[in-house]
């Protein structure tokens, strides 16, 4: 089978209702954005195992999770009859809730950078951010109806990055990096 269809050579594609749309559509910049965390979530999976720490197995397990999960969010903004659950936010939560408990408090702003894997922490939050910032504004135009926890769930991920950034670099023995005034 080959990889091109020649069904989007003018400009348009299909949802995954079938309803075709321009490739400016808001959706596809959205979910557009989705796979490209997706890409630095993979990036940051290859970082991960090439550190050869003990608690690579279970980051890179965590982090597998959420790719897929990543793909159910880009299934969900094509137009599919599917859910992010709110055990998903959950889990997520749970995650969090288990580093932080490892970290020192925070006592000021972080700055990207430390490392390669803690900077691409830093790269997927960001991104996920700007992934929040695309549903809202669907949300808002209506354009989707049934974003509630999705919302949760993406806003819950952008606070997963900081604190796996925070404490990977804890573990790698990497001080923050700290915003200077």
């Amino acid at each position: 089978m080959k990889i091109y269809t020649k069904t989007g050579d003018k400009g348009k594609t299909s949802l995954a209702t079938g309803v075709r749309v321009s490739k400016s559509d808001a959706r596809l910049d959205v979910y557009g954005t989705v796979d490209e965390l997706n890409s630095f979530v993979g990036w940051l999976r290859s970082v991960v195992n090439e550190s050869h720490n003990e608690w690579r197995t279970e980051v890179d397990s965590q982090l597998g999770w959420i790719q897929n999960r990543l793909f159910d969010v880009g299934a969900i903004l094509a137009g599919a009859q599917m859910e992010v659950s709110e055990e998903s936010t959950c889990r997520l939560e749970g995650w969090i809730d288990s580093m932080q408990a490892e970290l020192p408090p925070l006592r000021a702003f972080i700055l990207p950078g430390g490392s390669e894997c803690v900077s691409v922490c830093h790269v997927c939050r960001t991104v996920t951010r700007r992934l929040e910032r695309g549903v809202v504004e669907l949300c808002e135009k209506g354009v989707m109806d049934t974003a509630s926890e999705l919302c949760c769930f993406v806003n819950r991920l952008s606070d997963y990055w900081f604190v796996l950034a925070r404490w990977i670099g804890k573990n790698e023995q990497i001080a923050p990096v700290v915003w200077e005034k």
